[in-house]
């Protein structure tokens, strides 16, 4: 994950401020129940590209050998198994 817990917990309550400051949302009870539900949907959402690049390494080093053989660049063939994955997934990063 590219965010510290800390950050993450951090962002989650400006949100939850802004939200009810702005009368945004209707919430009746804790704002910190609010925010770890909102700090949650972050830390979801930012443990899938972690997830996915855990994917495609895993894909790459049952063949890493024939890309060694084949002079491929392994971080090249990476990001090109992972773009393609992202399409076919219909993940936005």
């Amino acid at each position: 994950m590219r965010l510290t817990t800390e950050l993450t917990r951090h962002l989650a309550g400006s949100i939850v401020k802004s939200l009810l400051d702005s009368d945004l949302v209707i919430w009746e009870e804790s704002p910190e129940k609010l925010q770890i539900i909102i700090n949650k949907i972050i830390t979801d959402d930012l443990m899938v590209e972690d997830q996915l690049n855990e994917e495609v390494k895993t894909l790459l080093d049952s063949k890493i050998e024939e890309y060694e053989r084949s002079m491929m660049d392994y971080g090249r063939v990476f990001q090109m198994v992972k773009s393609k994955l992202v399409r076919e997934r219909g993940l936005i990063l």
